[in-house]
């Protein structure tokens, strides 16, 4: 069995255990995240879904709390594509902050890079083109992600795709806004979301095109230890920045020139939608 994402383990604090759950059979927990256990279950007909519940540690955070309720808000409204996790019902049980969703049998695109069984060569373009349509999806009903990266990218061992967790989406604005919180992984942040400036959905278009260049060549486009090293390195492209083509000469021309540019440093200069990017990813692709 392919795991639904994360990596199967524990929760120190969770005193939530396999049994009844409202109306859920809660059957095993198959992931442990930094807001969340994830468990397998079963609904009142007998099939199968996933149970995201918030962590026990959590429950008197009440940042952690709102963020978790607006990400399940926040499925509910997107949910509504293929190519995203499909959203059940979310509430509160048994005291207990809860998330039902599809339950889909994949790994997330970072674990589905390094596992070796699993071959991607002849999905990647499917990824690509799928993960695009989702976040373009995303956009239209009005929302940033702020969270998209491999992890947060479920794939099937057909290449079927599914965007997951929104827990860090915010509305998306009509203009730049500063953001008062500033959550995120700095690999896939744009340098204006780490500089605390201003930001829109362009920050999204720059971590689709640093999740492309890592799934196209195997490494991240701006390494560093720290958000500053990170950050130096998005703005003073030197001889030491590799493009695509460097580490991959298979790589379409046409398909490097829209990744460079979805990753440019002023966000100006990025795709200002990402529907236009979507159109010339399938346009490099043949699709």
């Amino acid at each position: 069995m392919l795991k639904f994402f994360g990596n199967k383990g524990g929760s120190d604090d969770s005193s939530t255990g396999p049994g009844p759950f409202g109306p859920y059979q809660l059957q095993e927990l198959i992931n442990t995240g930094g807001m969340a256990d994830l468990w397998l279950a079963t609904n009142p007909e007998g099939q199968t879904v996933a149970v995201r519940l918030l962590l026990s540690k959590l429950k008197g955070d009440g940042i952690a709390r709102k963020r978790f309720i607006a990400g399940c808000e926040i499925l509910a409204a997107v949910h509504d594509h293929e190519y995203l996790i499909h959203y059940v019902e979310h509430g509160k049980l048994q005291g207990q902050h809860f998330l039902v969703m599809e339950y889909v049998e994949g790994l997330n695109l970072k674990e589905a890079m390094a596992e070796e069984t699993m071959d991607l060569s002849d999905l990647i373009g499917n990824i690509l083109i799928d993960s695009a349509e989702a976040l373009e999806h995303v956009h239209d009903c009005g929302y940033m992600h702020l969270d998209f990266k491999p992890e947060n990218i479920l794939v099937s061992r057909n290449g079927n795709v599914r965007l997951l967790d929104f827990d860090l989406s915010q509305p998306r604005p009509e203009t730049p806004v500063k953001l008062q919180k500033n959550p995120g992984t700095p690999a896939y942040m744009a340098p204006e979301q780490l500089q605390r400036e201003p930001i829109d959905h362009r920050v999204d278009i720059f971590a689709y095109g640093v999740m492309a260049y890592e799934v196209l060549t195997g490494q991240k486009p701006f390494q560093g230890s720290t958000p500053d090293e990170i950050l130096r390195r998005q703005i003073h492209r030197g001889s030491e920045f590799k493009t695509p083509r460097d580490l991959n000469p298979h790589i379409p021309v046409a398909l490097e020139k829209s990744i460079l540019k979805a990753i440019e440093a002023d966000p100006n200069k990025r795709h200002g939608h990402i529907s236009v990017l979507l159109h010339e990813l399938k346009t490099a692709l043949y699709v």
